[in-house]
């Protein structure tokens, strides 16, 4: 596995219209891909939040079918938790205090070696050793 991606990028698999770029980038790293649990999350949240109607079957049908058996999950274990609380402790003592939920990602891509996919980067620039891509550009 090489790319971990991030909530936004597989969002961007159920969009209506969705950003060509990163329906390329899928497709071709499509052996090289995994998400992390918080991202399972952070979807299946999207999803439960929406009221009952078209849009939450195909989202729904969308994880069922479409990520959780083609695309591996990995969780936050004590590698991860381990060097989260180090790199928090790092920013937090710079003034800049991540998201919790951001650096949980983060640090599952990094102690797994990956590389964080987002259209977020500027939410990850300052987390040191963290390779990130866009693939929305």
């Amino acid at each position: 596995m090489k790319y971990l991606l991030d909530t936004n990028v597989l969002s961007e698999l159920v969009k209506t219209f969705p950003n060509q770029s990163v329906l390329t980038k899928i497709e071709q790293q499509q052996h090289e891909i995994v998400t992390a649990a918080l991202v399972w999350h952070e979807l299946h949240y999207g999803f439960f939040r929406l009221p009952k109607s078209k849009k939450r079957s195909i989202i729904k049908q969308f994880l069922v079918d479409v990520i959780y058996p083609n695309i591996p999950i990995l969780p936050y274990d004590e590698h991860a938790a381990k060097w989260h609380a180090e790199m928090r402790a790092r920013l937090t003592s710079k003034g800049q205090t991540p998201s919790f939920v951001d650096g949980q990602i983060a640090a599952i891509a990094v102690t797994r070696g990956l590389i964080l996919v987002t259209n977020n980067t500027a939410d990850f620039e300052r987390i040191a050793d963290l390779r990130l891509e866009n693939w929305h550009v």
